[in-house]
């Protein structure tokens, strides 16, 4: 509906739609910057406290998104971010997500962060990414559906490239300027300026 009234209206109604939509994500108790711009429609899934979300400055989110947080779950979006449509930020237990200045998170992007999830400054990320810092404990003779997580956090450094569909797993540190290929699968630590791909991704080369 936002996107056939824009075609209407126009760049008007956006900036109607976000004051709009600013305002009530206060109420809700979400901390939003100025200059807060958004396209769709936030779904908000509070079960921790709302002002542990906080949106900086000058925040773009291209279409709808999807804003979860558990027990003491932190989700800062910092200033000058942009984020495409159908995003899912999900923060439970002490776990910190935040997204650095600058950076830019592709469509259909998913953060699952039990533990401290840290995107650098001027990021890129392609659309379907999955980051999680929480996995499934898969011991053999009882449902991996009763046997909880694991927990470790993960550490992106600034302008990093993540290529569409990549998945980074728990505990994982990717260095600055690291590129990761399209469907890569980010296992272990990859280093500053390294080019990877693959599953598991490894090490092609690095930049010049």
């Amino acid at each position: 509906m936002t996107g056939l009234l824009h075609i209407i209206f126009g760049d008007s109604f956006i900036k109607v739609w976000s004051l709009f939509i600013g305002m009530i994500l206060r109420l809700k108790g979400v901390r939003t910057g100025k200059n807060f711009t958004i396209h769709g429609i936030p779904s908000l899934k509070i079960n921790g406290q709302p002002g542990n979300i906080t949106i900086g400055d000058n925040v773009f989110i291209g279409g709808n998104i999807d804003l979860r947080n558990r027990e003491n779950g932190k989700i800062i979006i910092k200033d000058n971010v942009r984020i495409d449509c159908d995003c899912r930020f999900v923060v439970a237990r002490e776990g910190t997500l935040t997204i650095g200045e600058s950076s830019a998170i592709g469509p259909r992007s998913i953060f699952n962060c039990g533990s401290d999830v840290t995107l650098g400054s001027k990021c890129l990320l392609g659309n379907g990414i999955m980051i999680n810092s929480s996995a499934h404990v898969t011991k053999k003779g009882v449902p991996v559906s009763k046997q909880g997580y694991i927990h470790k956090s993960i550490e992106i450094g600034r302008d990093t490239f993540l290529g569409a569909y990549v998945v980074v797993n728990v505990g994982v540190k990717i260095g600055q300027g690291a590129v990761v290929g399209a469907g890569a699968v980010v296992n272990t630590d990859l280093p500053d300026d390294s080019i990877s791909a693959g599953v598991p991704a490894k090490i092609l080369k690095y930049r010049e």
